[in-house]
C-alpha cells in the first residue's frame, strides 16, 4: 500500500521565480479601483449602510444610536463611524457616496496585504518547506515563500463571491479586514511578535464592532488552540493577548448591543442544496484548490500553515451554514480559503493546471467580448438586441461615452490577450502561473464591466431615478410616512430625495403631509381616510414593484 510523504512539495528553485511587483500592483489596481469612481450606492445593504453614515456625518442623527427614517442600525456601529469621518473629511471635495467609498476601498487593499503577508509567514514555517532534493536545486525558502504567498493574492482576486460585496461600503468590509488580520496575527507570531499581538488586538474587537463578535470569539478559540500546541515560542507568546482581544471584543460587543442570535433552525434539504452551490460558485477557484491542499496535506492537518487557513475556513463555513446559507459569513473566510488554495501550487498536477488555465481563457474571453458586443450594440444599435434587452432592464439610463473608460478598457482587453499569449508558451514554471489566468480574468471583466456598462448597470442598480421621480410630488421640507417600506428605500428616499422620512409609524398613527407604500403585484387597498392617492411610480426593473404615494386629503386638495 502507498504511504503519502510527509510532505508532498517538491518544488525547485526555477519554479519560485517571483511575480513581477508592477504586474501585481496593476492587477490589483485593476481590481480595486473599477467601481469606486462615478456610480451611486447601489441596492440593498450598500445604499442602506450609505444612509447611515450620511445621516451621522450630517449631523442628523447620534454616533450611538443611528437612524434612518427613525429605523436604528444594527451594532456594526464601526462601520458606520468610518464612513461618516470620512464624508466629514473628503465629502465636499469628493462627494459623500464617493468619499465613504474610499475608506472601504482601502480595507480591501489591506485584506490583499494581510493574505500575502499571512501566507508569506505560513510558508516559511518548517512544515511548509518543499522536501529537499536528490541533486539539490531545490527553492529558497525566501523565494518559496514570496512564491506562495502571490499565489494566495491571485487566488483571492479570483473568487467570484468577492468581486460585489468586496466592493460595496457594507459592515461586512470591516469584517473581512479583521478576519484577514487575524490570520496574520496568527501566521506572523513566531517571526513578528509586535505586529502580531497588535493585529489580534485590532482585529478581535473590531469583529466585535463591526457586527460579528461570535465569530470573534470562534476565531479567539481556535487562536488559543493553535498557540497552545505551537512548537514556536513567538506563538505561545501570543496567547495571553489572544485572551485579551478575547476580553476586549467581548465588552465592546456587550457595550453596543452586538450580541444576537442569527441562526436559522429552519433548515431542509433545498437549504443544504442551496448551500451547496454556494460553495461551489462563491469561492471558486479558490474552493477546489483548498480541498485540493487539505488532501494532499492530509498528513500535516495539525501543522501551523495549514490549521490556521484551514481553521479560518472552517470558522466561516460553519457560520454560513448555520446562518441558513450567508454570502456575507462565508466572505469572511476567503482570505484563509485563498492561502489553502496557495499550497496545492506545488502539488498541482500539470493537467489540473492546463484544465483550469483553458476555463478561465475560455470564460473570461468570451464574457469580455459579450461585454464589448453591448457596448457596440448601445453606441451604435448593431446587433440590435442587445441594446433592447438592456435598455428593457434600465429603461432611461443615459447613453454616455467616456474617452478615459473606453481607453482603459482597450488597454485591459490587450493586456488580456498577450497574457493567454504569454501564459501558452511552454517555458513558464512559477508555482503562481495557474492562478494568473483566473485572476486576471476576474479583474478583466470586472474592470469592462465598471467602465463600458456602468451608465447602464449604475441606472438600474440605484434607485435615485425612482427617489427623484417620487421628490417631485412632495413639497420641500414635508414629512413622508413610510411604513412597511424596506429600509433601502428609506436610506434612499433621504439621501437621492431630501426627504424627512418616518418609517415608524402607520398609516393611522403619522402626522406626516405624505405616506409612501410599497405595493407587491399591483396597487394594495387604499389606506383609510384622510388619505388620497397622489401618484404612482413603478420601479425600473421589477415590474411587480410600485411605489404608490399619498397625500392627507386637505393637503391634497390645495396642490
Amino acid at each position: 500500500m502507498a504511504v503519502s510523504p510527509p510532505n508532498p512539495a517538491l518544488v525547485t528553485q526555477r519554479a519560485v521565480r517571483p511575480l513581477p511587483r508592477v504586474a501585481l500592483w496593476l492587477l490589483c489596481a485593476a481590481y480595486v479601483l473599477p467601481g469606486l469612481f462615478g456610480r451611486d450606492p447601489w441596492k440593498n445593504a450598500d445604499v442602506t449602510a450609505f444612509g447611515y453614515m450620511a445621516a451621522i456625518a450630517q449631523g442628523h442623527t447620534p454616533w450611538l444610536s443611528p437612524t434612518v427614517g427613525g429605523l436604528p442600525a444594527d451594532a456594526a456601529l464601526l462601520p458606520y463611524w468610518v464612513g461618516a469621518l470620512s464624508i466629514q473629511a473628503f465629502g465636499a471635495w469628493l462627494g459623500p457616496a464617493l468619499a465613504a467609498r474610499l475608506p472601504f476601498a482601502l480595507l480591501l487593499v489591506v485584506v490583499l496585504l494581510l493574505t500575502w503577508y499571512a501566507a508569506y509567514h505560513l510558508a516559511r514555517t518548517e512544515a511548509a518547506q518543499p522536501l529537499p532534493l536528490a541533486f539539490g536545486g531545490e527553492a529558497n525558502p525566501v523565494d518559496y515563500a514570496r512564491a506562495i504567498a502571490d499565489g494566495a493574492v491571485l487566488a483571492l482576486v479570483a473568487c467570484l463571491g468577492l468581486l460585489q460585496l468586496g466592493h460595496e461600503t457594507t459592515p461586512e468590509l470591516v469584517q473581512l479586514a479583521a478576519a484577514a488580520g487575524w490570520a496574520y496575527a496568527l501566521a506572523a507570531a513566531p517571526w513578528r511578535g509586535a505586529p502580531a499581538r497588535a493585529s489580534a488586538l485590532i482585529a478581535l474587537p473590531a469583529l466585535a464592532a463591526s457586527g460579528a463578535p461570535s465569530i470573534a470569539m470562534a476565531l479567539a478559540a481556535l487562536g488559543v488552540l493553535i498557540c497552545r500546541a505551537s512548537t514556536y515560542a513567538g506563538a505561545r507568546r501570543l496567547l495571553p493577548w489572544i485572551l485579551v482581544a478575547a476580553g476586549v471584543a467581548a465588552l465592546t460587543a456587550t457595550a453596543l448591543g452586538a450580541w444576537g442570535w442569527r441562526v436559522d433552525r429552519d433548515w431542509s434539504m433545498d437549504t443544504a442544496q442551496d448551500l451547496a452551490r454556494l460553495l461551489v460558485w462563491f469561492t471558486w477557484p479558490a474552493g477546489p484548490l483548498a480541498l485540493w491542499t487539505i488532501w494532499r496535506w492530509r498528513s500535516q492537518l495539525s501543522d501551523r500553515h495549514i490549521a490556521v487557513a484551514l481553521g479560518g475556513a472552517a470558522v466561516s463555513v460553519l457560520a454560513c451554514a448555520a446562518m441558513g446559507g450567508s454570502d456575507r459569513a462565508l466572505m469572511l473566510g476567503l482570505p484563509s480559503l485563498a492561502i489553502l488554495a496557495a499550497f496545492a501550487l506545488p502539488t498541482l498536477q500539470r493537467s489540473s493546471a492546463a484544465a483550469i488555465d483553458w476555463f478561465s481563457v475560455c470564460f473570461f474571453t468570451i464574457f469580455a467580448a459579450v461585454i464589448w458586443v453591448v457596448y457596440v450594440s448601445i453606441h451604435t444599435g448593431v446587433p440590435a438586441q442587445p441594446a433592447l434587452n438592456i435598455e428593457r432592464l434600465s429603461p432611461g439610463f443615459p447613453r454616455q461615452t467616456s474617452v478615459l473608460a473606453l481607453t482603459l478598457a482597450t488597454l485591459a482587453s490587450l493586456a488580456w490577450l498577450w497574457l493567454v499569449r504569454w501564459r501558452s508558451g511552454r517555458s513558464h514554471h512559477p508555482l503562481w502561473k495557474s492562478l494568473v489566468l483566473p485572476a486576471s480574468g476576474v479583474a478583466l471583466c470586472w474592470l469592462l464591466v465598471m467602465t463600458l456598462l456602468l451608465p447602464a448597470l449604475d441606472h438600474a442598480r440605484s434607485d435615485r431615478s425612482l427617489v427623484q421621480r417620487i421628490a417631485r410630488h412632495v413639497r420641500a421640507g414635508a414629512c413622508v410616512a413610510a411604513p412597511d417600506v424596506p429600509r433601502a428605500q428609506v436610506a434612499a428616499l433621504e439621501q437621492f430625495g431630501a426627504l424627512r422620512v418616518d418609517a415608524r409609524a402607520s398609516a393611522t398613527s403619522s402626522d406626516c403631509t405624505y405616506l409612501l407604500r410599497l405595493d407587491h403585484g399591483g396597487p394594495s387597498a387604499a389606506p383609510p381616510a384622510p388619505w388620497r392617492l397622489l401618484a404612482r411610480e413603478r420601479r425600473q426593473i421589477r415590474d411587480d414593484e410600485v411605489m404608490t404615494l399619498y397625500a392627507r386629503t386637505h393637503d391634497a386638495a390645495h396642490r
